[in-house]
């Protein structure tokens, strides 16, 4: 049986959602974060040395990082579901999706959420990151453009990857009505709705 170790509010949600899409049977174990630090609880340590969310367990092996585990997710058992053919026209912007999302798009969002934290100390900061934010996002919402998934017309890994970053983006995406359009898409799947019940409370759930 897979188990996730899912954290509250937390990227491991969109690993229970293609969980979800992809039918497969799956155990979570809870874990809540420190209500003034917003870190996670040392008992994800006993888990994996780093003491991060998502972890998954499954077949005596435990993977780390969302990107992989989507892959593996995916791979194992879609069964040709969610993912281009590796020969297919589209296959290396699915795999530029699965890497862009953590190694590009989320850190001007997290360097925000944590710049607004010091006040007017890391005022300074602010435009450069409201820079980089606009030019992800515009980047995101240009590559949706008249169509309803990254890929297209299909929903695929690289929509789950990326749907942190999308609500990451909440408070910002007026500006940006196809990334706004393509989340209010994706939130409204039964299988996303099914992981909420699942998952528990989620903010970033519009």
């Amino acid at each position: 049986m897979i188990v996730v170790h899912h954290l509250n509010e937390s990227r491991s949600q969109r690993v229970l959602w293609l969980l979800e899409e992809l039918g497969v049977p799956y155990d979570i174990r809870f874990y809540q974060r420190d209500a003034k630090t917003r870190l996670a609880p040392p008992e994800l340590q006993a888990v994996h040395p780093l003491g991060k969310s998502p972890v998954l367990e499954d077949d005596g092996k435990t993977l780390i990082e969302s990107g992989a585990i989507v892959d593996y997710l995916i791979r194992r058992y879609g069964g040709g579901r969610l993912r281009p053919a590796d020969d297919a026209r589209d296959f290396e912007a699915y795999q530029q999706w699965l890497h862009y999302a953590e190694g590009s798009a989320m850190l001007p969002l997290l360097l925000r959420y944590y710049i607004a934290r010091l006040g007017e100390v890391g005022a300074p900061l602010t435009p450069r990151i409201d820079s980089e934010i606009a030019n992800h996002l515009g980047f995101v919402d240009r590559s949706l453009s008249g169509r309803e998934w990254l890929l297209g017309d299909a929903l695929s890994g690289a929509d789950l990857q990326m749907s942190f970053v999308g609500e990451a983006a909440r408070g910002l995406r007026a500006g940006y009505p196809n990334i706004d359009a393509w989340v209010r898409r994706f939130q409204q799947r039964p299988a996303y709705r099914r992981a909420l019940e699942r998952g528990g409370p989620y903010s970033m759930a519009d």
